[in-house]
């Protein structure tokens, strides 16, 4: 599918959403660059092949919005986690009255995404900026994984969902989950536009994801209604 043939469009979100959101900071109190240290070295230290190129697999906003230096990429398949939105986002793109919902990888199945090749030689440095972005909220758990590109498996660091932290969601039905993009909206954007993108960029990459596909049938429903 194309992503012309998308029924969520960014007229449809922005008729829906058109006034910004004021941040919240204490809707979610994020971890300093002092406190994801530790962590981060932590996971430096678990990788195996030291000298080796470092990878990030990207599925949900990285893919369109790195932030990061890219050297290469590559479309790349994930076994045993799949693409889900079951994250809930109080900030950023929701409230906690109107929380969002964003994507992780959750276990089972698999997941195509993009393995992102990082320009850079000091580990800590080249990763800061990716590990701030997904760990500073608690939402995440970081995970080296093995991922088979078209010139083959690269180990990569990923971002499944931290099933202890009370933002998971379990496993909502689509329609759940629909109603909770539709209605959410943060000072980052609503997270219809969060989901739009990706789908987005998962259609012009080659990438069907039914899970993506059908939830923005829905959430284009809901805000036409």
């Amino acid at each position: 599918m194309s992503p012309r043939s998308l029924t969520l469009t960014a007229a449809l979100i922005a008729r829906a959403h058109p006034a910004p959101v004021a941040d919240d900071e204490t809707a979610l109190q994020v971890l300093t660059d002092a406190e994801l240290a530790p962590g981060l070295a932590r996971a430096i230290a678990a990788r195996s092949g030291a000298d080796a190129p470092l990878w990030v697999f990207a599925y949900g906003s990285l893919m369109w919005n790195p932030e990061f230096a890219v050297a290469e990429r590559r479309i790349g398949h994930l076994r045993g986690w799949h693409r889900r939105f079951c994250l809930l986002q109080r900030r950023f793109r929701g409230t906690p009255e109107r929380p969002g919902v964003v994507l992780a990888l959750d276990r089972g199945g698999s997941c195509r995404g993009v393995a992102f090749r990082l320009d850079g030689r000091d580990p800590h440095a080249v990763l800061m900026p990716v590990w701030r972005r997904e760990m500073k909220g608690r939402g995440y758990a970081a995970r080296w994984v093995a991922v088979e590109t078209g010139e083959g498996p690269v180990t990569a660091l990923t971002f499944v969902v931290n099933r202890a932290s009370d933002r998971y969601t379990g496993r909502l039905d689509e329609p759940a989950i629909a109603d909770t993009i539709a209605t959410g909206c943060g000072h980052l954007g609503p997270s219809a536009e969060y989901l739009f993108h990706t789908v987005t960029a998962c259609a012009a990459l080659g990438i069907h994801d039914p899970h993506l596909w059908r939830l923005q049938a829905l959430v284009a429903e809901r805000l036409g209604a």
